[in-house]
């Protein structure tokens, strides 16, 4: 079973900066892709940003391309999400996710597939 575990959120105001954690463990960590989504009050979830299991390719929303940065250690088993010039609408949840297991090797697996969700670390973006 995948086990997710989220760390790095907290209080900061508009334009400061945060990086979120993810350790990961239950499966080998390397061949898949992985995600951060995030969830604000009365919103819809939104994916955020993913990560290859290849070095170097990442995928951004439109929200945050140009201010977080996806990145991953595959000899710590962790993903970040560095969050930069932060705005008030970046308040939310947030969820460090990993895709199913068929979706091995796949580089940017269909938002729908992260199957395996941490318990979510808030971030309060003051205006």
């Amino acid at each position: 079973q995948v086990q997710l575990a989220e760390s790095g959120g907290g209080l900061v105001q508009a334009g400061g900066s945060l990086r979120l954690s993810c350790a990961a463990s239950g499966r080998t960590f390397s061949p898949y892709a992985m995600g951060w989504i995030r969830r604000a009050p009365g919103k819809e979830r939104e994916f955020v940003a993913a990560v290859s299991w290849r070095p170097g390719n990442t995928y951004y929303a439109d929200s945050v391309k140009g201010r977080f940065t996806i990145s991953r250690d595959n000899a710590k088993n962790t993903v970040y999400l560095q969050m930069n010039s932060l705005k008030p609408e970046d308040t939310a949840v947030y969820y460090c996710a990993a895709p199913k297991g068929s979706y091995l090797y796949v580089d940017n697996p269909p938002a729908g597939s992260y199957d395996y969700w941490g318990q979510g670390t808030q971030v309060t973006v003051s205006s």
